[in-house]
């Protein structure tokens, strides 16, 4: 019951919401390329892939309502504009392994994805939300 109730929410989502998804799953794709290319870098299995993972599954729980993607655009603001600040970014972009460079482009390319249209499903969705007459 419980889950016919999340699948009907999400198939009635905004494209954007389920576009943001998208966008995650390449996050998540180019942290595998990054783990592929340079296992030690990550002393095991990278964080990011889980914490990721487990936004993009409460995205899909609360979909219907016009926050759900609040915790996917979080994920990857804090991941790219943290990478940045901290200094992790850069050097990942001039590594001279090209997996590195690669699933960090990826990664980054997916996640500032998913940050703009979370922000544009959050943005519709509490418009239409406002436009609604009450009953």
């Amino acid at each position: 019951m419980v889950l016919s109730t999340i699948a009907a929410r999400f198939s009635a989502a905004p494209k954007s919401t389920k576009l943001s998804l998208a966008g995650l799953a390449a996050g998540i794709a180019g942290l595998v390329v990054q783990w592929v290319a340079d296992p030690a870098k990550f002393g095991g299995f990278p964080p990011g892939i889980l914490f990721i993972a487990a936004c993009a599954a409460l995205v899909v729980v609360a979909s219907g309502r016009w926050w759900a993607p609040v915790s996917g655009v979080l994920i990857s603001l804090w991941i790219v504009v943290g990478g940045w600040a901290a200094g992790q970014m850069t050097p990942n972009f001039r590594s001279g392994d090209a997996g590195t460079v690669t699933g960090t482009a990826v990664m980054t390319l997916g996640l500032v994805f998913a940050a703009v249209t979370g922000t544009t499903a959050m943005i519709a969705g509490r418009r239409a939300r406002t436009d609604t007459p009450a009953r």
